[in-house]
This record gives structure tokens, C-alpha cells and sequence, in this order.
């Protein structure tokens, strides 16, 4: 597994990372058993980036990479975030950006993550209630105090990005990327260009519809939350499956999965760029890394363009956009 930089202060991670969150909600069942032999398996493959959140689970899931890596931290690039605010019944109350609340959140998670610093702090969603250099501004003590490393953003709009590396370098931005969330590839792609800023792509396999395995609405379990969202629902789930069995030709026919085509075409975007993908099964994380060794041939790039051109996909990302792209 090759490393690739994000940013310009020093951080250096596994070309592909690991995704914790559903490991612990939202994409069905738990198995802590499993996701925690999938950590271990990660770590003998190469992987050394894991992202989490404290909202995930809500915060169950920062307790169960920590207990994974307890013994194996030095091997670990941990990378967690603060903003969504839950309850611990699991409500969704908002927003915080608020220094205090930075502050309050940071030594929370590194209690549940049983660490002495957190490599890669983000915000999770930005506040429009806070200004960002505020919010930035709280971050960058944190790094002045030893207990973060590198600063992130999430899902932030190219000036807030400007304002907030003002304040403190930004390592990484991390937003949504796959071939039907191509979005960023304009103004994000060339603000974080231009200031030196790592791509972090979250969902490269599109919450795995692009991995072929989901067929019908009803694939889905009870507690999936990807029921929920525009692109899975009515009209649209089926305009995007049209997609993915466009994407599962072109896999088949250079003889990987549309998995690994996925992920491979992210990973050609750039240097720059290091796509996140979920999994709590040691099986899918196992054919997964197998595409950091797939690679595409400038006709292969120009076909996947031509089966998933920017917009292709039918619907929104989220069920509500207003929290995105501030």
C-alpha cells in the first residue's frame, strides 16, 4: 500500500483508509466482533488511515476503533470529527461550532478513543452561527496544546475554506466523492489545489450502490438509513441502477468488480485525493484494497467517463441538503 500526502504539514496516510461508521449505525447491524477483526485486518493490509466521528453510533463507534487499536496505535492514523451534535438517545439536535464546544468535544473523543492526540481533527459540518475563524481558531489550540496534529473540514463551501486556512493550515478536506457525486471536481478541486490541501472522498463506492450488491429497494435492512436518501428511493433508484449496471460492464470486462473499478477511478483523480471506504466485513475490505492495485489506462478512464459523466445520478445526496457545501 503506497502512502499519498494530504496537505502540506507533514501528514502522510495509506493511499485508501477505512471508514468506521458503519460499523456501528446507519448501514444495519453491529458485529463489534467482526468490524474489530476488520481494523486488524486493515492494519496487516496496509491501511494505517481509519476515520470516525463522534456522532457515530453516537459515540459507540470512537470507543470501538479505540478498543481495536489499543496495542497497534503507532501503526494508526486516527481521524475523527466534532459539529453534529446528538443525544445519547440518538437525536439530532444541530450544529455547534462554538469554541467552547470544539474544546468540550476534542477531549471527549480522546477519552472514547483512549489516546493522548487525534492526527486528523475535523469539523464536521460548519455553523453558520460561528464564524469559521472562530471555530478554526479553537482547532488550532488544540494543535498548539499536542492533543491534534493536522486540521480537517467537512462538506465545506471553497471561502469558508479560504477563511479557515487563514486562520490554520487545512490538511484535508473531506467531502463526498465517487463517479455519481462528482461535484467537487470544480471549484472544490482547484480551491484545495491551489492551497495545498488534501482531498479525503468519503462514500467512493457511492454507500456501496456502486458495488453491484444492492438490486432492489428491499435489499436494504430494516435500520439501513440509506433508505432515506433521494437516490435510493422511487423513480431515482432505478435511473441509478441503469448506472451501476454500466459501471458493472466495464468491471467485468477488465475482469474486477465494480467495487474495485470504483475505487480505482478515484484513485486516478489525483495524488491528492484518498478515497475513504466503509466496511465492517473482513471479505469486502479484503477485495477492496485490491484496487490500490487496479489500474486504468487513459481509454479505460475515458469509458467510465462516458457510462458516468458528471450529474448522472438522479437525486440528491442527503434527504436534507442545507447542512452541506456551507
Amino acid at each position: 500500500m503506497k502512502g499519498r500526502k494530504l496537505g502540506g504539514q507533514g501528514l502522510v496516510v495509506s493511499e485508501l483508509g477505512l471508514g468506521c461508521m458503519g460499523m456501528s449505525e446507519f448501514y444495519g447491524p453491529r458485529d463489534d466482533a467482526e468490524s474489530t477483526a476488520t481494523i486488524h485486518r486493515a492494519l496487516e493490509l496496509g491501511i494505517d488511515f481509519f476515520d470516525t466521528a463522534d456522532m457515530y453510533g453516537p459515540f459507540v463507534n470512537e470507543e470501538l476503533l479505540g478498543r481495536a487499536l489499543r496495542g497497534k496505535r503507532e501503526q494508526a492514523v486516527i481521524a475523527t470529527k466534532f459539529g453534529n451534535v446528538r443525544g445519547a438517545d440518538g437525536s439530532f439536535r444541530g450544529i455547534d461550532g462554538r469554541p467552547e464546544y470544539v474544546r468540550a468535544c476534542a477531549e471527549a473523543s480522546l477519552r472514547r478513543l483512549g489516546v493522548e492526540h487525534i492526527d486528523l481533527y475535523y469539523q464536521h459540518r460548519v455553523d453558520p452561527k460561528v464564524p469559521i475563524e472562530d471555530t478554526v481558531g479553537a482547532m488550532a489550540e488544540l494543535v498548539q496544546e499536542g492533543k491534534v496534529r493536522f486540521l480537517g473540514l467537512s462538506e465545506a463551501a471553497p471561502a469558508t475554506i479560504r477563511r479557515a486556512h487563514a486562520v490554520h493550515a487545512i490538511s484535508a478536506l473531506q467531502t463526498e466523492y465517487s463517479l455519481w457525486s462528482r461535484e467537487p471536481e470544480d471549484e472544490l478541486f482547484r480551491t484545495v489545489r491551489e492551497l495545498g490541501i488534501g482531498f479525503v472522498a468519503y462514500s467512493p463506492i457511492g454507500r456501496g450502490f456502486l458495488s453491484g450488491q444492492i438490486r432492489r429497494p428491499e435489499d436494504f435492512a430494516p435500520e439501513d438509513r440509506r433508505a432515506m436518501f433521494p437516490r435510493f428511493q422511487g423513480a431515482n433508484f432505478a435511473k441509478n441502477l441503469a448506472v451501476v449496471e454500466r459501471v458493472r460492464v466495464l468491471a467485468e470486462r477488465k475482469g474486477v468488480t465494480p467495487a474495485q473499478l470504483a475505487l480505482a477511478w478515484v484513485l486516478a483523480r489525483g495524488e491528492d485525493i484518498v478515497p475513504i471506504f466503509g466496511t465492517k466485513r473482513r471479505a469486502y475490505l479484503e477485495q477492496n484494497v485490491a484496487a490500490a492495485s487496479v489500474e486504468l489506462s487513459a481509454t479505460e478512464l475515458s469509458e467510465i467517463d462516458s457510462v458516468a459523466p458528471r450529474g448522472v445520478a438522479a437525486g440528491d445526496r442527503y434527504p436534507d441538503m442545507s447542512t452541506v457545501g456551507r
